[in-house]
């Protein structure tokens, strides 16, 4: 709901209204506000009332564009001839006190003959934004570069440039009550789910809160379930990564001030996927989103595994190598819970503190920082080097991931992994798997499955999931996603190559 403005009559409609009248309003609901400039205007025995907040607009536009032909004009005033002489075509009129009051907020200017039954109002916002850059979270090798910024028009250019299709909806909906930002929600009509874009829309005009300050705090305002550990909804910097999931029959958001996009429906694998998969060759992309797969589950369970093998099962590791682990763990004073749980913790620290320095310092203090602590853990007989090596590779694992996200969650579910694995040896490293996959199994993103197309299954969607096909076999969009149209394009066209001479 709208902020209410204070209003000198019980209508919302105070137009007609004297211009001295006016001013006294606007200055009431803007006490002590010395960027409000309202200025009054003589001309053929009428007065002219311009009003607006001076840091919020071009200033020279309205010199230009609104007081110079408005001050020279031969023609008497009134509201329909000042819209036909001033020269910008985004003027409209309006009657509503608090559209105009909630206006100047926006970086509008509003014009105002004495007497009339409408005031005037142009978009004249002085926007600040930064230039596009690369991504910082998402990096890649192959493909386009840029990112979204906090500029939402800039970001929506973007979209356009990318989707040139008239099938595009781009809908605007305001949230927050105190502070109201706008947020877009994107789709392509024949293609979107009316289910998923109906049900985002409802979410987002229910939303009572007073502001949102980010698309991943808005995405945790309406997904499914906030009580749970894994995301539902997928957010990203990467333009053709979103512009990716729109046209395969996603909803995206993109919200005002915000650097990134939110995408929904999620499932667990979608936050595996990379736009790079696409513009490497089939095997190669297959391969690589495999290897992320095995690589997450190795960063969840390695340390566990260690913990549980070396205090409980250490009849099933090869003979040779139990004397180095035996040899490696002599000197140590801890039991291998303990050990874990502190070489663990120790990575954490070494990794926030790399995130939250400089960039130059970060790499230096990761990279220093863990090989000179490491060794000196070492040293001292506080763990083991065997540990060391386990950790070192689930840390590297966790980071295959393209989603900060998902990357973060699984970090975070391998401590209640080591505390089951050192408490119960396998059976508790078990019982703690399959807690984990009931948990996902009940994990629902805007209605859809958690881990579709694994669960329910549709073995005709993993190629757009664990692997990649060609290009001239990929002819059908996900069935999962439950897109209007499931038909990308004839396949048995896609398949014809004729060359020039046939």
């Amino acid at each position: 709901m709208r902020k209410r403005f204070r209003s000198n009559k019980q209508s919302d409609n105070v137009f007609p209204i004297a211009i001295d009248e006016l001013k006294q309003l606007v200055q009431d609901n803007f006490p002590n506000n010395p960027d409000l400039a309202f200025s009054i205007y003589h001309h053929n025995g009428k007065k002219m009332a311009v009003f607006f907040i001076s840091y919020m607009v071009e200033n020279d536009k309205i010199e230009k564009y609104i007081l110079g032909p408005s001050l020279t004009m031969e023609k008497e005033w009134s509201t329909q001839t000042l819209l036909n002489e001033i020269p910008l075509s985004v003027g409209k009129t309006s009657t509503s006190i608090e559209d105009v009051l909630y206006g100047l907020l926006l970086g509008k200017v509003f014009i105002y003959i004495e007497q009339e039954k409408e005031i005037i109002e142009y978009i004249l916002l002085n926007k600040e934004k930064r230039s596009l850059e690369k991504a910082e979270t998402e990096s890649l090798v192959l493909g386009p570069k840029i990112a979204f910024t906090e500029s939402l028009i800039t970001n929506l250019n973007i979209i356009r440039w990318r989707i040139r299709s008239t099938d595009l909806v781009l809908e605007e909906i305001m949230v927050g009550k105190s502070i109201k930002r706008e947020v877009r929600m994107i789709y392509m009509k024949s293609i979107a789910n009316e289910t998923d874009v109906n049900t985002m829309r409802q979410r987002l005009l229910d939303l009572d809160v007073d502001e949102v300050e980010d698309s991943a705090v808005l995405s945790q305002y309406i997904e499914d379930s906030s009580s749970n550990l894994f995301p539902q909804f997928d957010t990203t910097e990467l333009p053709d990564r979103f512009t990716y999931a729109i046209t395969k029959g996603k909803v995206g958001l993109l919200l005002e001030n915000s650097p990134s996009g939110i995408i929904a429906p999620a499932s667990l694998f979608s936050f595996l996927e990379s736009t790079e998969d696409l513009y490497m060759r089939w095997q190669t992309g297959s391969f690589l989103r495999l290897a992320r797969f095995l690589a997450m589950f190795f960063s969840m369970i390695v340390t566990p595994t260690y913990v549980a093998v070396i205090t409980y099962h250490f009849e099933i590791i090869p003979t040779q190598l139990l004397l180095s682990v035996g040899e490696s763990r002599a000197s140590v004073p801890f039991p291998p819970l303990i050990e874990a749980l502190l070489i663990e913790f120790m990575l954490e620290l070494l990794r926030e503190a790399g995130a939250r320095l400089p960039t130059k310092v970060g790499q230096t203090m990761g990279i220093v920082g863990g090989i000179v602590i490491g060794q000196a853990a070492v040293q001292a007989g506080i763990t083991s080097n065997i540990l060391i090596i386990v950790a070192a590779m689930s840390s590297l694992a966790s980071f295959t991931a393209p989603s900060y996200l998902l990357g973060t969650t699984v970090r975070l579910i391998r401590f209640p992994l080591i505390l089951l694995s050192g408490i119960l040896g396998f059976i508790g490293l078990m019982f703690g798997i399959c807690l984990l996959i009931i948990h996902l199994l009940r994990l629902t993103s805007l209605g859809t499955p958690y881990l579709a197309p694994l669960y329910p299954l549709s073995l005709q969607d993993f190629n757009n999931v664990f692997y990649r096909l060609p290009f001239n076999m990929e002819n059908n969009r996900a069935k999962f996603n439950r897109p209007k149209d499931l038909v990308r394009y004839s396949a048995k066209e896609a398949r014809k190559k004729q060359d020039i001479d046939e």
